[in-house]
């Protein structure tokens, strides 16, 4: 399967790394899953928001170490539907927080003549404290990139 994600990625979490790992799953041995690394507008704190390279760097870091690099593709992206209205991916991963731009893409898809993704949801991964993790939170130094509270 030809899986897609996307995200800024700014402090790789464990939020992060389970949406990775469905990816991957969902992918299959002979699959592909293609990372979209927001760049651009689509970095909401710039202030906060480490350089893209330096972001795709410790996305490939992890990649090699669980073994996933072989079937990733890495692709920056400067809008909120990145590749999906045109590449022919089978299903999308999102979080609660993407939904909504799930949606719009496969209505858009549709528009297009394309079928629609499958849109597969993995749930918020909650802090110690019952909150989502989350980059911000990280950078506020409220949290850890696990979830422990600071």
């Amino acid at each position: 399967m030809k899986i897609c994600v996307g995200g800024t990625f700014n402090r790789l979490h464990k939020g992060h790394k389970l949406i990775l790992r469905k990816a991957f799953k969902h992918a299959g041995k002979d699959g592909t899953v293609f990372i979209g690394l927001a760049t651009g507008s689509l970095v909401r704190n710039k202030e906060e928001t480490r350089h893209l390279d330096k972001r795709k760097k410790e996305l490939e870091k992890y990649l090699l170490k669980e073994g996933y690099n072989i079937q990733a593709e890495i692709v920056p992206i400067t809008n909120k539907y990145g590749l999906t209205l045109d590449e022919d991916f089978d299903a999308i991963v999102i979080s609660p927080e993407t939904e909504r731009i799930a949606i719009q893409i496969n209505h858009k898809r549709v528009l297009k003549g394309k079928r629609p993704l499958k849109i597969i949801r993995i749930p918020f991964v909650l802090a110690e404290d019952g909150k989502p993790i989350s980059s911000t939170r990280i950078n506020n130094k409220e949290i850890d990139e696990n979830g422990n509270l600071l």
